[in-house]
């Protein structure tokens, strides 16, 4: 596969490296935060000796054109084949990102559906395969807080493709695709469980690892990094977050 132009499939800081900082983007994508420390740690409690650490924190951004390889081929069918169902690709398709030598496609929370069968039923995309859904949680990406992330891969054509979607922490709000792929079903309920993502349209939308009535979402990264309180031998352990700093 050709790689495209721009930050596509190859890191764009590659030749910045010999300072051996971590995760170095350079100024391509979008900036979400500005962040301070190796881990974002700001009481003290980074010992990794990356604690003076300031850089900003940025999501790929479009691509543009020619993606490269077999990329375009699989953008431009899915473009016609939206376009053959009366739906505008730019409607549903917020934005084509290539990165890291993937290629995601950004899709309207609204539009998922029709996009998710489009790309299994189609005989010239194929993607019959899903093998899940994640979520992330980008605290900074005001608006779309919430993002799941789904991999799809055509056995026909030995491809594979990224879907993802967004959504805010106050409409959490993302249709299934459990009627489109069946495999689905249960990581959307883990993604829920962890996340606090709804999936409108689940058959069973329950917790899977945490008990019914447990509160908040645990992958949140707002939420305590330190779970709850361990009682040992009668004596009270602190949560991670709430322990002594030795640095």
């Amino acid at each position: 596969m050709t790689e495209a132009n721009g930050s596509n499939g190859v890191n764009p800081d590659k030749d910045l490296n010999a300072e051996n900082l971590p995760g170095r983007r350079g100024d391509q994508g979008e900036p979400i935060r500005v962040q301070r420390g190796m881990f974002g740690a700001n009481n003290g409690g980074d010992t990794t000796g990356y604690g003076g650490l300031v850089r900003p924190v940025r999501l790929p951004g479009q691509a543009t054109r020619p993606y490269g390889g077999w990329f375009d081929e699989v953008a431009d069918e899915l473009e016609g084949a939206l376009e053959e169902q009366s739906l505008l690709p730019e409607n549903a398709i917020e934005k084509t990102v290539v990165d890291r030598g993937e290629l995601t496609f950004h899709i309207a929370r609204e539009h998922l559906p029709r996009v998710a069968r489009t790309l299994r039923d189609d005989p010239a995309l194929r993607f019959e395969l899903c093998t899940g859904v994640s979520g992330v949680h980008f605290p900074g990406d005001k608006g779309r807080e919430l993002h799941a992330v789904y991999h799809l891969r055509s056995i026909t054509h030995n491809r594979m493709i990224r879907l993802e979607v967004s959504a805010p922490d106050d409409d959490p709000h993302i249709p299934s695709i459990v009627d489109v792929y069946p495999t689905n079903d249960w990581h959307e309920r883990e993604t829920y469980d962890f996340f606090g993502l709804i999936f409108d349209g689940h058959p069973a939308l329950t917790r899977i690892m945490m008990p019914d009535d447990w509160q908040g979402f645990p992958q949140r990264k707002d939420y305590p990094l330190g779970g709850i309180p361990v009682e040992y031998k009668g004596a009270q352990i602190p949560a991670p977050d709430q322990r002594r700093s030795y640095s």
